[in-house]
């Protein structure tokens, strides 16, 4: 494996010192896209109880806008690169000191979870990688309370052909259009599913309810 190819491949499960690289490149690379979806999260209120989640969280940047975002909430972060828990840790270590952030190494095919925990899962620039994905987005359901809301966000709407090249670069990356992705929502058991879209960025963001 050349050393480009390999160090892309640190996109799917950071490790050793070209992984440490690729999370702090994620934490400036996604920025732009990942506000961009959260700008369209409903305005709701969030209880002091209530449990927020960010499943592949990388290096911790869109994790700290969650704790932000949602102030009276404890936010846990899953990865199963230990690169990118150990830098999320890193970046959100006040919040992790008072007991705010949780941040977990596990896997979103087999949640470490119990049913019914979060009430608001997001998901950035991951779910490329994520096993099935139908399985992996039936866990999510499953942790989800009912009438919680679980958001993706991706910068490759799988309609732009300069995109494929990464599938290439990138072991087990695969990219989904918005019709792909809402029916592999709707087969793990989502209803009420929203889609926004940046049709000249080819950004996506979806928005799916776990009925109540």
């Amino acid at each position: 494996m050349g050393i480009f190819k390999q160090f892309f491949n640190n996109t799917r499960k950071p490790d050793g010192w070209m992984g440490k690289l690729m999370v702090n490149g994620m934490n400036q690379g996604h920025a732009a896209v990942s506000d961009w979806g959260l700008s369209y999260f409903p305005d709701i209120p969030v209880a002091a109880h209530s449990m927020v989640a960010d499943f592949g969280c990388g290096g911790g940047r869109n994790t700290a806008a969650l704790l932000k975002r949602f102030p009276a909430a404890t936010v846990t972060a899953l990865d199963y690169s230990k690169v990118a828990c150990d830098k999320t840790k890193q970046f959100n270590r006040h919040e992790v000191q008072i007991g705010r952030c949780n941040v977990v190494q596990g896997d979103v095919s087999r949640l470490p979870f119990e049913a019914a925990t979060f009430d608001v899962i997001t998901a950035f620039e991951t779910v490329y990688f994520w096993p099935g994905p139908v399985e992996s987005f039936q866990e999510v359901w499953r942790v989800l309370k009912p009438g919680g809301t679980f958001m993706i966000v991706n910068e490759s709407d799988g309609r732009n052909t300069k995109d494929e090249k990464w599938a290439g670069i990138i072991d087990g990356m695969r990219i989904f259009t918005q019709e792909r992705l809402t029916q592999y929502l709707k087969d793990a058991g989502f209803s009420q599913i929203a889609a926004h879209v940046n049709r000249k960025q080819h950004w996506i963001c979806l928005l799916a309810e776990k009925a109540r």
